[in-house]
């Protein structure tokens, strides 16, 4: 049968709690007050009913019950004066079980002392108020009668132990969950965060290089109609071809915003540079590929990257360098693939437009773009003037092991 210590903090509890879904969370030093105005009221109603009640029994019944009020800034030392009000109220007869405040004092280490701390403290407490409850009852009880006594005052405070330690317990899983959970938010934050910017790199590739060309055919289309009419069919036709895979591309890259899109087509690579050579070509430009050393299979993403950096870089070409021939030459061997894109225009300071980190554009596409993909397969991009000083150059080292 349960005790009248643990009777009480089981009503006190359910009290708290049917208060609290009524009212809101009260603030916790409001709780604290009430709890130890109830323990220390505890310890004074049971004396007046067994006819043991005198101002020094308040007096006693107060000291171990106010320091309830700084139970959760620090547990620690509030159990140790709780326990010391607990042994003076046994050793005087004032009770014969544990009051309420060293329950809640039990509970309280128990819940908010790191474990070490905790354990020690447990055990000191449970050796102190075991030798204070035989002291106490020593007089009064028979051998056999001892043991029970020490049994029944042990349980309340093995029980409020338990509990704190559950509430310890279960606080740390929350936190561990919470911060798990916002761990987890953060990559998909950080995820969704590249694939936007995967996405706005492709399309600025996409367009930049697709509308570079069509401008560039257009420009030149009204003065091919009047000296050579087949030579503008061309232009017209290469500006059609040039728009219907610029939509294709921006299809593909689209289609990953879209959660029920079934599989798509890779986006071009390696194998699709001479394609795109001769679609510069078609604008004006003579562009050359050279290839040395044995090709390898590379990953997609690799060879995407490889398709983008010369993309980009035939397109400054067209749009700013005034040049009239370019160069693009795959070197393999090293455990690399590296990349070379050279003109014969004016170069980073020529008239026709930024060539150096300005030409990226605005948004940070461009060459911050082609920097930031290189990048990202562990590989090295540098540009700037050719050897010789003349046109421009981008270099790029992307690693194949």
């Amino acid at each position: 049968m349960a005790s009248p210590t643990v009777r009480l903090i089981v009503r006190l509890i359910a009290r708290v709690r049917r208060l609290a879904a009524r009212a809101g969370a009260p603030p916790p030093g409001a709780v604290d007050a009430v709890i130890a105005a109830v323990c220390g009221a505890y310890v004074t109603v049971h004396a007046a009913v067994d006819g043991r009640l005198a101002w020094w029994v308040a007096l006693l019944a107060t000291a171990a019950s106010v320091p309830l009020l700084w139970r959760r800034r620090r547990p620690s030392l509030v159990a140790c004066a709780v326990g010391a009000g607990t042994v003076a109220m046994h050793l005087s007869d004032v009770l014969t079980d544990l009051p309420a405040a060293q329950l809640v004092a039990t509970y309280t280490f128990a819940a908010l002392c790191p474990p070490v701390r905790r354990l020690v403290l447990g055990a000191v407490t449970a050796v102190v108020l075991a030798a204070a409850v035989l002291l106490g009852s020593a007089q009064t009880l028979g051998p056999g009668g001892t043991g029970a006594k020490l049994l029944v005052a042990a349980a309340p405070f093995v029980v409020a132990y338990a509990m704190g330690t559950s509430a310890r317990a279960r606080r740390d899983r929350i936190a561990m969950l919470e911060e798990r959970a916002r761990r987890l938010a953060e990559e998909q934050d950080a995820a969704a965060a590249r694939e936007r910017e995967r996405i706005a790199r492709e399309m600025h590739d996409i367009l930049a290089h697709s509308m570079s060309m069509v401008a560039v055919q257009a420009e030149a289309g009204p003065v091919a109609v009047r000296s050579d009419p087949a030579r503008a069919e061309e232009m017209f036709d290469a500006i059609s071809d040039t728009a219907r895979e610029a939509l294709a591309q921006l299809r593909r890259t689209l289609g990953v915003l879209r959660a029920d899109e079934p599989s798509r087509r890779p986006q071009p690579g390696l194998e699709a540079l001479p394609a795109l050579i001769a679609g510069v070509r078609r604008a004006g430009l003579d562009v050359s590929l050279e290839e040395d050393g044995t090709a390898r299979r590379v990953p997609a993403d690799l060879s995407v990257t490889a398709y983008r950096v010369v993309q980009e870089s035939l397109t400054n070409t067209v749009k700013h360098a005034g040049a009239r021939s370019a160069r693009v030459r795959l070197r393999w061997g090293g455990g690399a693939l590296r990349l070379e894109v050279r003109d014969d225009g004016r170069g980073p300071n020529g008239a026709a437009g930024p060539r150096g980190e300005d030409a990226a554009g605005t948004g940070g596409h461009g060459l911050i773009g082609m920097r930031e993909r290189v990048a990202a397969v562990g590989g090295e991009l540098s540009y700037g003037p050719g050897p010789d000083g003349r046109g421009f150059r981008v270099a790029a080292v992307l690693p194949l092991e």
